[in-house]
């Protein structure tokens, strides 16, 4: 069992909060983004609220830990890891509210590269809780624009959790499945569900578009998002996401293996 006070060194060390590589650069960016309404940052998302970029920033302070400070503009990005632990908290409650009442699941990730893992141990411990995982869609077209225009991705499931492929990749899922922010797919798997007759979840687990996505179509919805990904936490601050943990999205894989042990002890889905 892995104590709070040893997970906050290891958020530390792997610098999953604390000083991040997410750099100011980016993250101001992608604050600006938003205050556009630019749909790359948006992540499905449409706000209800007016947000400009200095609003953005105060609530990226608030619910991370980032500088306020419009005059700070250039280095690294800061997580406060109280703020991580304390969402972590969050969402193992709200894992452990799922498996107590066996709600069915949707499990889907942008950052197969990195966060596969971490999904693929809650979809585990979910299933022998007794929660229907589900995988709805499984190799459905899905076109996606991307900075190099439309491309045609295939919506694909790994130990139940969800990731889009380039058509035809083979081999690993770590070398094949595609980074993406688009709520597309989250969409697509969504509506099959629902055509086909079948449960709709009542739990929506990920990152990006997965969760801006399904929170926006009024699926519970909790994720993972670092401090360039503004819309989950307006989705939080708005109502539509129930919890977003502010981490660095983009660490070695192995570094999120603490956090699934830490969450699943939380929630009491330890076996």
């Amino acid at each position: 069992m892995l104590s709070t006070g040893a997970l906050r060194a290891h958020l530390l060390a792997a610098r999953l909060a604390g000083t991040v590589a997410t750099s100011r650069e980016q993250s101001l960016r992608s604050y600006r983004l938003f205050a556009a309404r630019d749909p790359r940052v948006l992540l499905g998302l449409d706000p209800e609220w007016a947000w400009d970029e200095r609003d953005v920033m105060a609530l990226m302070a608030e619910r991370c830990g980032v500088s306020d400070d419009p005059g700070f503009v250039s280095g690294a990005d800061v997580i406060d890891p109280e703020r991580t632990l304390a969402a972590l908290e969050a969402f193992a409650g709200r894992l452990g509210e799922a498996a107590a009442r066996r709600v069915p699941v949707m499990l889907g990730t942008g950052h197969p590269h990195r966060l596969l893992g971490f999904y693929t141990g809650l979809a585990d411990a979910l299933s022998a809780a007794g929660c229907l995982v589900l995988t709805p869609a499984q190799g459905r077209c899905v076109d996606i624009t991307t900075r190099f225009g439309v491309r045609t991705y295939n919506l694909d499931y790994v130990r139940g959790v969800a990731l889009v492929r380039e058509p035809g990749a083979r081999g690993p899922v770590s070398g094949t499945g595609a980074h993406s922010h688009s709520p597309l797919p989250v969409r697509v798997a969504l509506a099959a569900a629902g055509d086909g007759g079948g449960p709709l979840p009542g739990l929506v687990v990920g990152d990006h578009g997965w969760v801006c996505g399904a929170g926006q179509l009024g699926f519970e919805a909790i994720g993972l998002a670092d401090t360039d990904d503004p819309a989950l936490f307006v989705g939080e601050a708005e109502g539509r996401v129930s919890v977003a943990v502010p981490l660095d999205d983009a660490v070695r894989s192995d570094y999120y293996r603490p956090l699934t042990r830490y969450v699943l002890n939380r929630a009491c889905l330890s076996r």
